[in-house]
């Protein structure tokens, strides 16, 4: 299938969805960008700052995104070291994927201290990650979720004790199951983008040609159907990274989607299977 007759929109959060539209485009497929969350930093970074005084009291902390993991560290007070950087007893770091684990690295923490699903998962989620860590949890474990302040595609109901509200509920269950003691802290706001009358334009031309979404988030894909209310979605197509986006996707009326496997190869094949 030829650029002309193919395009990807990816509906990953700014520098994302960027990303993902570069690599898919030198697999041979065109591709835009289209955000559908704006991530923002939170405007009292006091919680963030308490974190850092008191990681040396985890023994674990789960990055939710590459963006928690990069406003965690952007909130670094100053006068604190990085554990994983001085070489002081640092903390686990969990991530379900490639992204946020790549973001840790750049912050200095070593992949020795980094957890993720293993490469041979069917999804990256939190079911995937907790059959890598569960084996670290014992009565009294405390482990830390660095999250932003709206629920992700991931997330259910609010957590037992979270005082912040939503979070990871199926890891903090198991978590919990075993005897660990769960905070949350917010490490960045998520917001509907801002749309522009071309992108309006591009969402509508999506309905009649070979255009794919592609779909990592199910708060995401809930953006665009409030910003289009009413709209139908049967000439659609979509690809999702995980079965409950693609269940999300259906239910809004996508007249095609497809379910990717972890990595790009996968993605873009998917992408190509509904050409």
């Amino acid at each position: 299938m030829t650029q002309s007759t193919l395009r990807a929109i990816v509906t990953r959060p700014g520098q994302e969805a960027d990303a993902w539209a570069a690599q898919i485009k030198r697999n041979g497929i065109e591709a835009v960008a289209l955000p559908m969350i704006e991530i923002v930093a939170v405007p009292d970074r006091s919680q963030l700052a308490q974190a850092w005084k008191d990681l040396g009291a985890y023994d674990a902390l789960m990055f939710v995104s590459s963006n928690a993991a990069s406003h965690f560290f952007a909130a670094r007070p100053t006068e604190i070291a990085s554990p994983w950087v001085s070489g002081n007893k640092a903390p686990r770091a969990w991530v379900t994927g490639p992204g946020s684990r790549a973001a840790l690295l750049a912050q200095g923490v070593p992949a020795k201290h980094i957890d993720m699903p293993a490469p041979t998962a069917q999804s990256l989620d939190s079911e995937a990650l907790w059959l890598q860590v569960q084996a670290q949890i014992g009565a009294g474990t405390r482990i830390l979720i660095v999250r932003g302040d709206k629920a992700s595609e991931a997330a259910d109901a609010p957590a037992p004790g979270s005082p912040s509200g939503q979070g990871r509920d199926w890891l903090a269950v198991q978590l919990q199951g075993r005897g660990a003691q769960v905070d949350y802290v917010v490490a960045y706001a998520r917001r509907p983008p801002q749309w522009t009358a071309d992108q309006r334009a591009l969402v509508m031309q999506s309905l009649q040609g070979q255009d794919v979404w592609v779909w990592s988030s199910a708060e995401a894909l809930g953006n665009l159907l409030s910003a289009f209310p009413g709209q139908t979605w049967a000439g659609a197509k979509a690809v999702a990274t995980h079965t409950r986006i693609a269940q999300a996707a259906r239910l809004a009326g996508f007249g095609k989607v497809a379910l990717a496997k972890p990595g790009l190869a996968a993605l873009c094949a998917s992408i190509e299977s509904l050409a």
